[in-house]
């Protein structure tokens, strides 16, 4: 053969189009808690920095909607690498002319991405009085889930604790009840949980007990 297969090249440029989408899928998330009605986190925003051109009061994500827009552009490269594969006897060279654009366009787009989040995550703002007000609009829904393990756990059917935790989520929706209140209230829920196991399944710290763990295996020991 002339030339070495494109497989393992098909398979580099995938790699990197994986991580481009997991870059994007980060930016993404940022970009919705930076939308007005949400403003749980935020890019760090310089004093005298635009927003908006053409409305002042607006923060714009410019930088994590920039990292969108180059994940595109790194996984724009995958096709054309795998379409590379498939050569004449190993032996034609009709991949080359491709290789010299995505290669350098691909890893330097790719390598600039890198740095703008490491950026964009050493200085991101972060919100908790808001994370904490978002979850109190719902009135105590996030905990739905919770109460339905609770009741399966007490041999109460999971038709029959789906149906309970729904009748009363709706009246939350609906009236703007409280979600506890409303458990407390409901004799076919009280006859399986108590006032204070209903109250257990409504902590918050469950859900966040093992974020030091999570953060310390991806960021690594302070």
């Amino acid at each position: 053969t002339q030339v070495i297969p494109r497989d393992r090249h098909a398979m580099f440029f995938a790699t990197l189009g994986v991580i481009a989408s997991s870059i994007e899928n980060i930016a993404t998330e940022i970009r919705h808690m930076q939308r007005t009605e949400v403003l749980e986190a935020e890019e760090f925003f310089s004093k005298g920095q635009k927003g908006s051109s053409a409305m002042p009061h607006k923060r714009n994500p410019v930088l994590t909607e920039n990292l969108t827009g180059l994940a595109r552009l790194v996984r724009s490269a995958v096709v054309p690498a795998m379409e590379n594969v498939t050569l004449w006897h190993e032996r034609d060279i009709s991949h080359s002319s491709v290789e010299r654009g995505i290669g350098p366009d691909a890893t330097i787009h790719l390598d600039f991405a890198l740095a703008r989040l490491t950026g964009v995550i050493e200085k991101l703002v972060i919100y908790p009085d808001n994370m904490m007000a978002n979850l109190d609009k719902f009135r105590g829904l996030v905990h739905s889930q919770r109460v339905l393990l609770a009741l399966t756990q007490k041999g109460v059917s999971r038709e029959d604790a789906y149906r309970l935790v729904q009748r009363n989520a709706m009246k939350v929706w609906e009236d703007g009840k409280d979600f506890m209140e409303e458990l407390t209230n409901d004799p076919e829920v009280t006859a399986a949980l108590s006032a204070g196991e209903i109250e257990d399944n409504f902590d918050l710290a469950h859900h966040t007990k093992h974020v030091d763990t999570i953060f310390t295996r991806v960021f690594g020991a302070s």
